[in-house]
């Protein structure tokens, strides 16, 4: 299906209304997944032309996206990756996960950005980071889809890794998301270490509902982004 390219119409316009000059895209993967971290990547790439066939990961090819992926980490002015492990997820809940990874990418940058386009309509985020954000960022902003593309490569490698020792599980496939086969080896199996124990799919799994781990939203570091929802600037 045709897709219109993305674009740096969002690094403009901020550039001209906030005088941002680094700006760095910032996209997620395995927010939806029942085993491994969530994973965010944050990219500069600057106002320069991006490589043919830039888009959503998802739009993508398993084949295109490595090899897309291989070209944009020589393309791009800088990266960075944060993970949140399923531990962290378990601890503080998938917002303050993600916000996790986000800042450890962001933080990981060799140069502190001015300014983020978070993909999607709310930002997890929070202050003191100046976010715009995209819903479809993905498709439609430079440093959005690079860092999409960028954060699904690594996060699937890093899945596959850690599938070698439970074959059954089918990680290298479906990088720890819902499928037949992972249930089907949850349900005869349990859960590996790289599992998320808060996460409903246990409720379906009777003979391991007892690993379960019921979080109280009171403990942990849960950082304050009330109110930063949709923050727009």
């Amino acid at each position: 299906m045709p897709y219109e390219p993305p674009t740096h119409t969002v690094e403009r316009s901020l550039r001209a209304t906030t005088g941002a000059k680094v700006i760095a895209g910032v996209d997620e993967v395995g927010r939806g997944a029942w085993a491994g971290p969530v994973t965010v990547c944050a990219a500069v790439t600057g106002l320069r032309r991006p490589p043919e066939g830039l888009t959503d990961s998802k739009l993508l090819t398993a084949k295109r996206r490595t090899e897309l992926a291989e070209e944009l980490q020589k393309w791009v002015t800088s990266f960075a990756l944060g993970h949140a492990s399923p531990e962290e997820i378990d601890d503080l809940g998938m917002t303050a996960a993600l916000r996790l990874a986000a800042v450890r990418a962001l933080e990981a940058l060799p140069v502190r950005p001015d300014a983020v386009i978070l993909d999607g309509k709310h930002d997890y985020l929070g202050t003191p980071w100046k976010v715009r954000t995209v819903v479809k960022g993905d498709r439609s902003c430079v440093a959005v889809a690079a860092a999409s593309v960028i954060a699904k490569v690594q996060r699937d490698k890093m899945m596959a890794e850690l599938g070698i020792d439970h074959a059954d599980f089918g990680f290298a496939d479906n990088a720890g998301y819902p499928s037949p086969v992972h249930k089907a080896a949850l349900e005869v199996r349990g859960p590996t270490p790289y599992h998320r124990l808060s996460w409903a799919y246990l409720d379906a799994l009777p003979r391991w509902r007892h690993l379960k781990k019921v979080r109280n939203p009171a403990e942990g570091n849960v950082p304050n982004i009330e109110g930063q929802l949709g923050f727009d600037f």
